[in-house]
């Protein structure tokens, strides 16, 4: 099921040029109506469902109704984010309430290395890279 934003809740992130779900979209669903300042999903039919959008949205005002699977009929789903994890709030259509609690980092805001701490100047050349004939379980490697 697409997201969908809740124009009640949605105050367009106060105005700015764009908004969070409009930053966070693989896809480049969410655009923002200037003359509303509410943010909407342009191509429903396109999204992924991938809960970008709703784990970004700092009012909550974004919302994708779960899949069977995952959310019960008639049960909703809300994540509230923090700097460190997200909590995922599970209202089941009895009213029980389930709370699940999963870390979203493991590095430090900002301190992520693009290569995990490996050496970057390697080519494919390189003879770094080159690891047959020991992978392939060969006593050498094979020439002309």
């Amino acid at each position: 099921m697409p997201s969908f934003v809740n124009p009640d809740k949605c105050d367009g992130c106060k105005a700015l040029d764009k908004t969070a779900c409009q930053y966070i979209c693989p896809n480049d669903l969410m655009v923002l109506d200037k003359e509303k300042m509410k943010a909407y999903n342009r191509e429903p039919e396109m999204c992924w469902e991938c809960y970008n959008c709703v784990k970004i949205c700092p009012t909550q005002a974004v919302d994708v109704r779960g899949y069977a699977d995952f959310v019960p009929m008639g049960a909703s789903v809300v994540p509230m984010r923090s700097t460190d994890s997200i909590m995922w709030t599970v209202k089941f259509r009895n009213g029980q309430i389930k709370r699940f609690k999963f870390p979203i980092r493991t590095t430090p805001e900002g301190q992520a290395q693009p290569a995990g701490g490996w050496e970057t100047t390697a080519t494919l050349d390189d003879a770094t890279l080159f690891t047959e004939p020991a992978s392939l379980g060969l006593p050498a490697v094979w020439t002309k």
